[in-house]
């Protein structure tokens, strides 16, 4: 398996003030573009293979802006259902669930059309994600790349490193950010975390 970079897209209004943004089709903010804009030259200099998208707006805009154009759209990366948490932020559920960890607790249940996931449930879909890329990688030259959320991605890379999905909580990932995946030694490893340019 080749190179498998991970694009979270950038600073949204919701991300900038901390409130769990799930499935709620927030814009990037001008700062957000600007984000995306920066990774141009990093993704330039690698040839491309394949790309994956989710399929809210922060992340397809991101992907433009990255330079993207040719991608699949894949209801698969989408970020984490938050359920009864969308829009509230960590601060605020603390008050009535002291302690409350994502990644170990998961959400409160929310309405039908967005009841909520536990970690296995995201770390399913992140798998899923996985099998693809593989399959990509089997019928391309050059790197993978999928765009999307940061919850998502940080579970994707502990399945990608085979470890439960609950472990995503190690892998801190901020927004308009560049990681990549590999292997070593037919292992795979995290080869660059949280990239930017530098400024």
């Amino acid at each position: 398996m080749g190179d498998l970079f991970l694009v979270r897209h950038g600073e949204t209004e919701w991300s900038r003030s901390g409130r769990h943004t799930g499935l709620t089709d927030v814009p990037l903010t001008e700062r957000g573009r600007e984000q995306a804009r920066s990774l141009v030259p990093l993704i330039r200099s690698h040839r491309i293979g394949a790309a994956f998208v989710s399929p809210f707006q922060r992340a397809r805009e991101t992907a433009e802006l990255i330079g993207l154009h040719e991608v699949r759209v894949d209801t698969d990366l989408h970020e984490w259902d938050y359920g009864g948490y969308e829009g509230i932020t960590t601060v605020e559920i603390h008050r009535s669930r002291p302690g409350w960890f994502l990644f170990d607790d998961g959400v409160a249940p929310g309405p039908p059309d967005h009841p909520g996931e536990t970690p296995e449930q995201v770390g399913e879909r992140a798998d899923r994600m996985l099998a693809r890329v593989e399959a990509a990688f089997a019928d391309t030259e050059g790197c993978v790349v999928l765009v999307a959320h940061g919850h998502f991605l940080r579970v994707l890379t502990a399945r990608h490193l085979g470890l439960p999905a609950s472990h995503g909580a190690l892998f801190q990932l901020g927004t308009g950010t560049l990681c990549r995946l590999g292997t070593e030694h037919g292992r795979p490893v995290i080869a660059a975390w949280n990239v930017r340019p530098p400024s």
